[in-house]
């Protein structure tokens, strides 16, 4: 476990904002949650902004009718391939903090980075997003050598991460390099007797709007369902699994229970806990953003484990 304490001025100031702004109301308020969803979805699926592609080579595929935009360096690619799941607690779609993020990477690393923008709750389920990104990984990472894979992804994201390396573990294929999991929401339920007290110091999430979103996407499955809360699922065989989350964060729960559990399971998994920061602060430009970054970076150019199936 990797603890960092402290605040930067400009992580302060975010806060300040965010509290000024009412930014947790989206989530707290479920008549205002329910029109942050009408809002963010009259749009078509979100493409990368026009500034992305004057700082990386982009390109679209299709997987199941959904795009997938590959995001790639100028110059040649050093091999590594990330597979992105964005958050939005399964109803928002992918932010521009998501696109900013993927380019620093993609500039500190030299690697691909492909955005998977997967169909959104109420209109879809996880019945349909749980096949189609599985599909996305096999069309875009089946011809990837596994010790060049890269899973990551944040909030809902995070889960659907989990959930991929999970189903490759029960069909006995090999795992990816690294699995990379930022601010994680792992269990839809949001009955973790912790979060009431998380609840009172985030500035951004809520868990009544969590939790009405995680019954919009679980629909008529158990919400213990692995496919849904990978929290209950098989951890045995997971290789090389990171975990970055904040103190201020409501998922903070989720990430210590996976850590709990992975440790009584004998999962060894790289744990990294950060005090004062908020859901999914890795994305953001702040000096703790760019310190988690420089850690994921880390992470995406480390060499693989010897011995590593592929």
């Amino acid at each position: 476990m990797i603890t960092i304490a402290g605040m930067s001025p400009q992580a302060a100031i975010l806060l300040a904002r965010l509290r000024l702004a009412r930014r947790k109301r989206v989530y707290a308020d479920l008549g205002t949650f329910h029109e942050s969803i009408r809002e963010n979805q009259r749009s078509d699926p979100a493409r990368p902004p026009a500034w992305v592609h004057d700082q990386v080579s982009v390109r679209c595929t299709e997987v199941r009718g959904r795009p997938c935009y590959t995001l790639e360096p100028f110059r040649p690619a050093r091999g590594k391939h990330v597979l992105y799941f964005h958050g939005g607690a399964y109803v928002h779609q992918i932010l521009s903090d998501h696109w900013a993020f993927f380019v620093r990477l993609i500039e500190r690393t030299g690697c691909t980075v492909t955005a998977v923008i997967y169909p959104l709750a109420p209109q879809h389920t996880c019945a349909d997003t749980v096949p189609m990104v599985a599909a996305a990984y096999d069309e875009i990472l089946g011809q990837v050598d596994p010790a060049d894979q890269v899973l990551m992804g944040d909030s809902a994201g995070g889960a659907l991460t989990l959930v991929i390396a999970e189903s490759l573990e029960e069909a006995g294929r090999p795992q990816p390099k690294e699995v990379v999991l930022l601010s994680p929401w792992l269990d839809v339920t949001m009955t973790d007797p912790r979060q009431p007290e998380l609840d009172r110091k985030d500035p951004y999430l809520a868990v009544n709007g969590l939790r009405a979103a995680g019954r919009m996407y679980a629909d008529n499955r158990n919400p213990r369902d692995p496919r849904v809360s990978p929290l209950f699922g098989p951890l045995s065989a997971l290789d090389r699994v990171s975990v970055f989350v904040g103190t201020r964060d409501v998922l903070l729960a989720d990430a210590r229970n996976l850590r709990d559990e992975a440790e009584r399971r004998g999962v060894e998994i790289a744990y990294h806990e950060y005090e004062q920061m908020i859901h999914a602060w890795p994305l953001m430009s702040i000096p703790e953003g760019r310190d988690a970054l420089e850690r994921i970076a880390s992470l995406v150019e480390r060499a693989p484990v010897p011995g590593h199936p592929s």
